[in-house]
């Protein structure tokens, strides 16, 4: 009796919880109840219902087999027993829920990798200025970074003694009518460009300021000294960027390095230019980790003639890494994760549920394969799901708890 009145409170404090829910989404449950139901059909294992016997009998474990009344078999979809997980829900209270569904889809899915990326300098279209000839710096062109250059532009003029030395000895080679080509090839070796070298032999008189000038397009990227300054060839002046190429840096995370190599296509877009978009290949995967964020760093090079472009910008860089072939999926937000298993709710017929375990393969964008649970155009839950499936487990207690408190009443 004592065992009794305690399964009667469980049940009651059940009720009050998950089968408050059963109550609100399936309505009352009318006057009749216990042996009011109707005539037994048969009696269901109570874990398996595809076990069934005619007479109540006990599962392994010692729990009683469910009895099946003749109302209940009327209910299903084609006159047999409902399968477990089964839950049946009135259509107002379906569309009270807001329950939406979606179909089971097959087909091929190609997994991507989303990086966020930002353009740099391409450092193989770096001009570094030096001289090759020591001296003192004067009329200095170039007084800022950022500045835009041109080739052949004056940057600066330098007043080097050896220079100097040079260019008397190319004029005296000429006097001579001997030795011009050596001489000459020595004004080259120290950094003085053939124009004027040609201005000296022409006019017969040294340059004493020669001209330093850049060798390519670009915009100065670092500016080492000042006007009157002693330089030597040890030294790094300025740095000239060429931005007709830059590069684009993107970081992945530790898990998803593998699928980084060298020539695996990219498309880069740009948040603030949703019409903007082009296509790229890595050409560098960096040997080591960044030890503190565990992300691996690869790059692309990107054509930039217009200049559009611009170091520091952030970039969004796509990876297509593999196809799944006629792969089974559903929306990702449909999937149940409880951390011991994962399910589905699936829609049966209008108004009735049926909560499957399922096994899943991989995340492709919005979209979850599953490998084994479900086929290709059944209808799964995206919205509400979770209140069918606690629903689905609170009716499954109920019917646990219910059949060992007939047992214990026996």
């Amino acid at each position: 009796m004592k065992v009794s009145l305690f399964i009667l409170a469980l049940l009651i404090g059940v009720t009050a919880g998950g089968g408050g829910t059963y109550l609100w989404m399936h309505g009352s449950t009318g006057a009749d109840g216990g042996d009011g139901k109707g005539e037994i059909l048969y009696y269901r294992h109570p874990m398996d219902s595809s076990i069934t016997s005619d007479t109540p009998d006990k599962d392994s474990m010692g729990m009683d087999y469910i009895p099946v009344y003749a109302d209940e078999e009327g209910e299903g979809t084609s006159g047999m027993e409902e399968s477990p997980g089964t839950v049946r829900i009135k259509p107002q209270v379906t569309q009270n829920l807001g329950v939406r569904t979606a179909m089971v889809e097959q087909g091929d899915l190609t997994t991507r990798i989303d990086a966020l990326g930002f353009v740099d300098y391409n450092e193989s279209a770096l001009e570094h200025v030096h001289v090759r000839a020591e001296g003192w710096v004067e009329d200095l062109r170039v007084r800022t970074t950022g500045e835009a250059v041109e080739e052949g532009q004056v940057l600066f003029r330098v007043d080097s003694p050896r220079l100097q030395n040079a260019q008397e000895e190319l004029l005296q080679a000429v006097r001579r009518d001997s030795g011009v080509g050596s001489a000459r090839q020595r004004l080259r070796s120290l950094g003085m460009a053939d124009a004027d070298i040609n201005q000296v032999a022409r006019e017969g008189a040294i340059m004493r300021l020669v001209p330093v000038r850049a060798r390519q397009d670009g915009v100065v990227r670092e500016l080492n000294f000042s006007e009157g300054m002693h330089v030597t060839s040890a030294q790094t002046l300025m740095v000239i960027a060429d931005l007709s190429s830059v590069w684009v840096m993107l970081d992945v995370f530790e898990p998803q390095m593998r699928v980084l190599r060298e020539g695996r296509s990219a498309r880069v877009s740009l948040p603030f230019r949703p019409d903007w978009e082009r296509q790229a290949e890595l050409d560098f995967v960096y040997p080591e980790l960044e030890t503190g964020s565990r992300v691996q760093r690869a790059r692309l090079t990107l054509d930039n003639p217009e200049g559009e472009l611009r170091p520091g910008m952030y970039a969004q860089v796509t990876l297509d890494t593999e196809t799944i072939r006629d792969a089974v999926h559903v929306p990702a937000e449909s999937v149940i994760r409880t951390g011991r298993q994962d399910r589905l709710v699936v829609l049966q017929e209008e108004g009735q549920f049926q909560v499957r375990e399922v096994r899943l393969g991989n995340r492709v964008g919005d979209r979850m394969v599953i490998r084994e649970g479900v086929e290709p155009h059944e209808s799964v839950v995206v919205s509400s799901q979770f209140l069918i499936d606690s629903e689905s487990s609170s009716v499954a207690e109920l019917d646990r708890m219910s059949s060992h408190e007939e047992h214990d009443h026996d």
